[in-house]
């Protein structure tokens, strides 16, 4: 059996399937599949009234008889709708400037001979570019702080600052990487191309960007609380290998994520790795600073660029030529760094050395060919941690 309900609903919306209404007022509620079109057509039709209204206020102060019927009978419609949406236990809330700016014309409109205006009437404020209808239970509302929020500098290098701030809103810690006001404008295309680069990128093993500030060239990003490099070192002497593993296997998964997606990001280092911590020792290994990345696919690179990054695969001539196996490289100190703390090769015979020579050799087809590789290597490294290990 149809829930009665559900059919008051259906009727409901229906009935405004045909209505005539502007895009002006279908996209303020284009979130409604149901209900937008209704919603739409009764803002439209009370901007209308309202904006008649007051030009009559500043002329003749009269409202004409069949205008003030048109109004009465928009505001009984109004009136049936939103009590038939109560019946129906759906709420619909209309903002507070317009059930005012309702009650108080519905207190001198005639429907006959015309309407006079009160002398003490104040004009209505016209809302045109956001709804006045809106249905709480499918809807959030944020807060918006007005307090102002210090910036505090957490890191800084040649091409950018970063900050980093509370959210007042929301008491969550986010970071600002804010570019260098010196930037040329080659430069300034990266650090927004930066951005670009990571908004389309979704995946755990990569750092989360929010949005651009084009005003200040800035943009706001998840907050990180170390680099890869000072997560070791101080942890060094106490770092479990079942942690490091897991550290090396985050760290690779998200550069395999980026190669899948014909990305080479040209610039891994100890820096741009960062590390997010989570009480309990949980770590999760976040690939930042996509400055220098570039597409597979792409001729961007000229072939006179300046070579670049911190760790530069010693094969590579120009970053014209820059592949897979130079990023192998880079990806080999990185992981030697993870399972020793140390920043020099590894040079012992064990499988964790083995892996890093291999991506490192001299003779680039003796290097991995591609991370997916190295990962199955990685993963086969014997690990037994101990229970009181920290989850990394």
């Amino acid at each position: 059996m149809a829930d009665p309900t559900e059919l008051m609903l259906t009727d409901l919306s229906n009935s405004y399937a045909d209505a005539k209404v502007s895009n002006a007022f279908l996209r303020l509620y284009v979130n409604d599949s149901r209900f937008g079109r209704a919603f739409a057509s009764l803002h439209e039709r009370l901007n209308e009234h309202f904006e008649s209204i007051n030009d009559r206020t500043d002329s003749t102060r009269h409202y004409r008889a069949e205008n003030s019927r048109e109004m009465l009978a928009l505001i009984k419609e109004l009136t049936e709708f939103l009590d038939e949406c109560e019946h129906a236990n759906m709420q619909v809330h209309l903002a507070e400037p317009y059930a005012g700016a309702i009650k108080s014309c519905q207190s001198w409109l005639k429907r006959s001979g015309g309407s006079a205006i009160p002398d003490d009437f104040k004009k209505i404020a016209i809302i045109k570019y956001e709804p006045v209808f809106s249905r709480p239970e499918t809807e959030i509302k944020l807060k918006k702080s007005s307090q102002r929020t210090q910036l505090q500098l957490i890191g800084e290098g040649s091409y950018a600052k970063v900050f980093s701030f509370v959210d007042p809103d929301y008491g969550i810690k986010f970071a600002v990487k804010r570019a260098n006001k010196d930037l040329s404008d080659r430069d300034l295309h990266r650090f927004r191309q930066e951005f670009d680069i990571l908004k389309r990128l979704r995946f755990p093993y990569i750092v989360e960007v929010f949005q651009y500030d084009t005003t200040r060239n800035e943009y706001l990003m998840e907050f990180c609380e170390s680099t890869l490099r000072k997560y070791i070192k101080k942890r060094n002497s106490n770092l479990p290998f079942s942690s490091r593993k897991r550290i090396a296997l985050q760290f690779l998964y998200g550069i395999n994520y980026i190669h899948t997606e014909n990305l080479l990001h040209r610039d891994v280092s100890l820096q741009n790795v960062l590390v997010k911590t989570f009480n309990g020792g949980a770590v999760l290994v976040k690939l930042s600073d996509f400055g220098l990345a570039k597409d597979k696919n792409s001729e961007y690179t000229r072939t006179k660029t300046e070579m670049r990054g911190t760790i530069r695969d010693p094969l590579l001539a120009s970053f014209k030529e820059y592949g897979v196996h130079n990023e192998i490289y880079s990806i080999g100190w990185v992981l030697s760094y993870i399972f020793s703390g140390r920043e020099a090769l590894m040079s012992q015979n064990d499988a964790p050395s083995q892996i890093v020579r291999k991506c490192t050799a001299h003779d680039v087809s003796h290097r991995y060919q591609s991370v997916r590789e190295l990962i199955g290597d990685v993963e086969k490294l014997e690990s037994t941690p101990n229970p009181t290990d920290s989850p990394a």
